[in-house]
């Protein structure tokens, strides 16, 4: 089922998730996410950005970059463990603030501790493009955004139209929630 996403300006998308428990249908849930993420054309797509105060997000990386081709997993109750390297610059955006995006400096390699939809235990480390979209996902369930990162000119640059996506003036090719007024 495709659930509409939640917009800048919701309330939801700067709380920090709770942990999901085992007795919920997280396939069901994780079915719906990856359908809602695809109908979007996304990469990741975590719980608040749903509507859903949870620590789950999926992603699947083959459209960022032909390398993470088959590079789709579900993150339930994740926690990173650690982040590594010399920061680098990439240009993010996001299904939750359509139309901008932005430089975002993040760590090259991090470690994490997750379930996956089977509730299986998993430690592992990524890098490079995987380990960014985790990390941007990984943000959602913490309650940040990636304009969180901007400079203070940059985001004095976006105000007006983030101000804009919080009103529901926006232009998006799927289904969105606006802020309640």
């Amino acid at each position: 089922m495709i659930r509409p996403i939640y917009v800048y300006g919701h309330t939801v998308l700067r709380k920090k998730a709770k942990d999901i428990s085992k007795e919920e249908d997280v396939k069901k849930l994780a079915s719906d996410m990856f359908e809602t993420m695809y109908s979007a054309s996304g990469v990741g797509l975590a719980g608040p950005q749903i509507g859903l105060g949870k620590r789950i997000f999926v992603i699947d990386g083959g459209a960022m970059d032909e390398e993470l081709d088959g590079f789709k997993k579900v993150f339930i109750n994740a926690q990173i463990l650690e982040e590594e390297g010399k920061e680098w610059i990439f240009e993010e955006g996001c299904l939750s603030i359509p139309q901008i995006r932005g430089e975002v400096s993040r760590k090259p390699t991090i470690k994490i501790r997750y379930y996956d939809e089977n509730w299986e235990l998993h430690e592992e480390s990524f890098d490079g493009i995987a380990a960014r979209i985790i990390q941007h996902e990984y943000d959602h369930i913490e309650g940040i955004l990636f304009t969180d990162y901007l400079s203070p000119l940059r985001k004095q640059l976006l105000k007006g139209k983030l101000d804009k996506i919080s009103k529901g003036k926006i232009t998006a090719d799927y289904r969105v929630t606006l802020p309640k007024k």
